[in-house]
């Protein structure tokens, strides 16, 4: 392993690759075992968590690496309990001269059993799951008061007697299966293991950017949860802060990521909204263990995502592989041109801003459904990609039909939303133009500057440039706008997946200047702000959550092609 390195888990969760458990400093300055089970709807403390010394709670500091939690009696190293996740579902812990008092954040229901010498099973309603507390070597006092339904309160005192204590706590959802755990250090040194095998993978970086890397690297590992339910692979949540779901764009960038290390874990990101993909053709706008959601979807990014996960690796060019994406492909581009859109003659349509995933961005203000150009040249470039997957496939006749729908849809877009030598947004149930123009959103259809005179390309260019950039990327809404407002979601903040799209967009097109600027802005950013949702476009600041999975994959891939370049121009 590499040296220590100390997380702080007030920001980023203390968890693994594939568990859905997850330790958390909160604002109360209490220390939670959480659950991530049944997505960011649920409610997810199991307990807090004190640190005992002669029957009272004591003062304690945090040590967390990326495998092992200590929680330090403060002054005295010598006191100590430590955590780790050896396996995905079992959380195994040491206290050393000090104890570890557990008290349940329960519901009505939940109730604790014994089961066993020194074994407690609880039930947590709430969550759908049990655990199966044990308590290896050492001692335990319990204190769990019946009445009537479930107990009143549950609190588990590991090591009162301030000895050493070993212990175990393994998550299920029917019936515990009787196993020998292992020693305490034997289950620190497979997720040791396991974490330095995930951190090798990564893209090296030079010196200045190793602490975003590490952050960014832990982040996506542990962020990964274990099929099941309606997670038919492992997924990698967006955060296991408050949004734990996978979302239907937010997995094409984390897909992308892994694309050139893990392929088959890659292609699991988007096969699982294939799986659950609606005979409309609409992906699930974000699923979970325990339900998906069809209320809003993406915008159609897919087959630009997978073209670039097949440049990274040889694995997505099986034959097999590229029909079955396509298939879905199709299905899903039908979608939006027989149900998002009037009429062969119109333009689809969003019809919340969490379609777009720029959730209340300016252009959405007004009223829905919206006709808006990042849409409509999304939807084009996935057209084209179609043609020339269809040709791979030999299926001549459906490369011209999409070739087809994709010229007509570019030629609605240049007459409809592209006037006075800009790119606007409709709202159209009255077929006018909206007022506010000062988006991000609305420079989009840079990515299909394959398709733009160069002259348009040029202009969006300077727009970027000229009302868009600041001292750490692109803002989402012009900082020159009335409605520009700081930590305004997408009225202003930096988001990563918007940077990526743009920066791929300028390279491809020959802006290789500009594009290389913004990734460095973007990487020196994480150094402020760290793998946060969103960022201050003026500070780097990180706002929102902290620990977000498709900045970190953002990160770790503009690390790999624009670092050098980067460290270069320091």
């Amino acid at each position: 392993m590499t040296q220590p390195w100390y997380l702080n888990i007030a920001e980023v969760p203390f968890s693994r690759y594939g568990s859905y458990f997850a330790f958390t400093y909160d604002t109360k300055q209490q220390l939670l075992l959480r659950d991530v089970h049944g997505g960011d709807e649920a409610p997810s403390t199991l307990f807090t968590m004190e640190l005992v010394k002669g029957g009272q709670a004591v003062p304690y500091e945090l040590e967390a690496t990326e495998t092992r939690l200590r929680i330090v009696h403060k002054g005295h190293p010598s006191e100590y309990a430590e955590l780790c996740i050896g396996d995905e579902d079992i959380v195994q812990g040491r206290a050393q001269e000090v104890g570890l008092r557990l008290t349940a954040v329960k519901t009505r229901y939940d109730s604790l059993m014994p089961r066993g010498t020194r074994q407690w099973e609880y039930h947590v309603y709430a969550k759908e799951i049990k655990l199966m507390i044990s308590v290896l070597d050492g001692a335990a006092h319990v204190e769990a008061p019946w009445r009537m339904v479930g107990n009143e309160s549950i609190t588990l005192w590991l090591n009162p007697d301030e000895q050493t204590c070993d212990f175990a706590i393994e998550s299920y959802k029917t019936v515990w299966k009787k196993k020998e755990y292992d020693r305490y250090e034997q289950a620190c040194e497979r997720v040791d293991r396991h974490y330095a095998e995930w951190l090798e993978r990564m893209p090296n970086v030079g010196e200045q950017y190793e602490p975003s890397r590490r952050l960014a690297s832990y982040i996506t590992w542990s962020c990964v949860v274990h099929p099941e339910g309606q997670l038919t692979d492992y997924a990698m949540y967006m955060s296991k802060n408050w949004m734990f779901n996978i979302w239907s764009w937010d997995n094409c960038f984390n897909a992308l990521m892994l694309s050139g290390r893990d392929p088959e874990l890659a292609m699991a990101q988007l096969d699982l909204f294939i799986h659950h993909q609606d005979q409309s053709g609409i992906y699930a706008d974000f699923i979970n263990d325990k339900f998906l959601s069809f209320n809003c979807c993406k915008p159609p990014i897919h087959a630009w995502a997978f073209k670039k996960m097949r440049q990274q690796h040889d694995w997505f060019n099986q034959p097999e592989v590229v029909a079955r994406m396509y298939n879905s492909l199709v299905r899903a581009t039908k979608y939006w041109l027989l149900y998002r859109r009037t009429d062969d003659s119109s333009l689809p349509v969003y019809t919340h801003g969490n379609d777009s995933g720029w959730d209340n961005a300016s252009i959405f203000h007004e009223g829905m459904p919206v006709e808006a150009p990042d849409l409509t040249a999304h939807l084009i470039r996935q057209l084209d990609i179609l043609s020339e997957m269809a040709l791979e496939l030999q299926l001549e006749v459906e490369a011209a039909a999409w070739k087809q729908h994709a010229d007509q849809l570019y030629a609605l877009l240049m007459e409809r939303l592209y006037v006075g030598g800009r790119f606007v947004a409709r709202y159209q149930p009255e077929d006018r133009i909206i007022a506010h123009q000062d988006s991000l959103i609305l420079m989009l259809p840079i990515v299909i500057g394959y398709r733009l005179p160069r002259e348009v390309t040029d202009q969006l260019v300077l727009g970027l440039m000229e009302r868009f950039e600041a001292a750490y990327g692109l803002c989402t809404e012009s900082h020159a706008s009335s409605l520009y407002k700081e930590n305004g979601y997408w009225l202003g903040p930096i988001w990563a997946p918007v940077t990526y799209l743009f920066i791929d967009a300028l390279q491809v097109n020959g802006y290789n200047e500009f594009a290389s600027r913004l990734a460095s802005k973007f990487m020196k950013m994480t150094l402020i702000g760290g793998m946060a949702e969103n960022f201050d476009p003026f500070s780097g600041r990180g706002l929102v959550d902290p620990a977000f999975t498709w900045t970190s994959s953002v990160f770790l891939m503009l690390a790999e092609q624009y670092a050098a370049i980067s460290e270069a121009n320091a």
